[in-house]
């Protein structure tokens, strides 16, 4: 796998840890989620820039949010008893399939 997808895969799991820390930090109102989320945005925000440096940013910001979402609505579910209705999971998996379009046949997502 090349690198930048790795910095990439790296940045989407930092965004997932932050942006469950900041649904855990109640409002910026504890003092360790608070910590964890400003680091893991940081962190992410960092790794993203590095994939920049080899793939267009509308690519990748397509595949860091579509897959930010995804992760999160499962973190949601599992870790905060958040359900979703049908038509949030068919907009979801739709998400899904247009990061799977964009990597299996698209010339511009830097291969």
């Amino acid at each position: 796998m090349p690198k930048h997808y790795l910095f990439l895969i790296a940045a989407i799991l930092m965004e997932t840890v932050g942006t469950t820390a900041l649904q855990a930090s109640q409002q910026f109102t504890r003092a360790v989620p608070s910590v964890i989320v400003v680091v893991a945005y940081g962190l992410a925000f960092y790794l993203l820039s590095l994939t920049l440096k080899v793939m267009p940013v509308g690519i990748v910001y397509a595949i860091w949010s579509g897959l930010g979402i995804v992760f999160i609505a499962l973190i949601g579910f599992l870790a905060f008893g958040q359900k979703l209705d049908l038509p949030a999971v068919i907009g979801i998996g739709l998400v899904l399939a247009g990061i799977l379009v964009i990597h299996l046949f698209s010339q511009t997502a830097g291969h």
